[in-house]
C-alpha cells in the first residue's frame, strides 16, 4: 500500500512496488498521504515514486468487473484523485521508475513533472487497443498537458515510448540512468520547495480551470 515519507522539504510518496493499480483501497492510502502534505507547514515539495517493474498499470480492473455495480463511484474516485494531484498547492514531481500505463500514465500527467528511465520502461495510453474510450475527463487531461501532436498520437495510436522518446515528445521532463530517477526528481522537487501554498493552488486551479471542471463533472459520460 502507498506510504509517505518526509526528507527535509520533499514529502515521498511511496505508490508501492507491485502493478500499483488504482484499488479503492491504494486510492484511499494515496488520498491519506495528500491531506498530510496539504496540511503540513512550510516549504515542501512531492515526488511520487515506485519500486519494482511498474510505476502504475492504471485501473483496477479485475476489481472494477467483480464490483460492476460501482463502477460510477469508481470512476469519480479516480476523477478526483486526478484532479487534486493536478491542482494541488505544491510542486509534484513523479519519478517514473518503470512501466506507466492508462491511469497511471494518467496520473503521472497530473504532476507538474515527470523523470523517467531512459533505458527500460514504456509510458502509454493503450486505451485504443483495449477498445476502452477515454472519458471527458481524462480527455480533458491528456489535452491540458501534452501537445496537441503529441496527444492525438498518444491518445489515437497507443503508442509505447520509450524514455528518450517521452523526453522527445515533451512527456516527461528528464530521461535519466535508472539510479538517478529518485534523485533527480527529489532534487527538482527540492528546487521548488519555497512555492508551496494558496497561490500555487490558485495559479494551478486556474491554469488547468476546464480540465478540472471536466473531471469534477458527474453529470458526463464515465465509461
Amino acid at each position: 500500500m502507498p506510504t509517505i515519507d518526509r526528507r527535509d522539504d520533499v514529502f515521498v510518496l511511496d505508490i508501492g512496488d507491485t502493478e500499483n493499480r488504482f484499488h479503492p483501497d491504494w486510492i484511499g492510502a494515496v488520498n491519506a498521504a495528500l491531506d498530510e502534505v496539504e496540511n503540513a507547514d512550510g516549504q515542501r515539495a512531492l515526488v511520487t515514486a515506485a519500486t519494482g517493474k511498474f510505476f502504475s498499470n492504471g485501473l483496477d480492473l479485475d476489481w472494477l468487473f467483480a464490483n460492476a455495480d460501482q463502477h460510477q463511484d469508481y470512476i469519480v474516485s479516480v476523477h478526483e484523485l486526478l484532479a487534486r494531484m493536478l491542482s494541488l498547492p505544491v510542486v509534484t514531481v513523479a519519478a517514473l521508475q518503470g512501466h506507466t500505463f492508462a491511469a497511471g500514465a494518467m496520473f503521472s500527467l497530473a504532476h507538474d513533472f515527470r523523470v523517467m528511465r531512459a533505458d527500460r520502461g514504456f509510458w502509454c495510453l493503450p486505451e485504443a487497443d483495449l477498445n476502452m474510450p477515454f472519458t471527458p475527463g481524462m480527455s480533458a487531461l491528456i489535452q491540458a498537458r501534452l501537445s496537441p501532436q503529441t496527444a492525438h498520437e498518444a491518445m489515437t495510436t497507443s503508442r509505447r515510448y520509450g524514455g528518450h522518446d517521452a523526453l522527445a515528445a515533451a512527456i516527461v521532463d528528464r530521461a535519466v540512468d535508472e539510479d538517478a530517477v529518485r534523485r533527480t526528481a527529489m532534487e527538482l522537487a527540492q528546487s521548488q520547495a519555497a512555492k508551496a501554498g494558496p497561490n500555487l493552488g490558485t495559479i494551478k486551479t486556474r491554469m488547468y480551470a476546464p480540465a478540472l471542471d471536466a473531471l469534477r463533472d458527474k453529470d458526463t459520460p464515465l465509461g
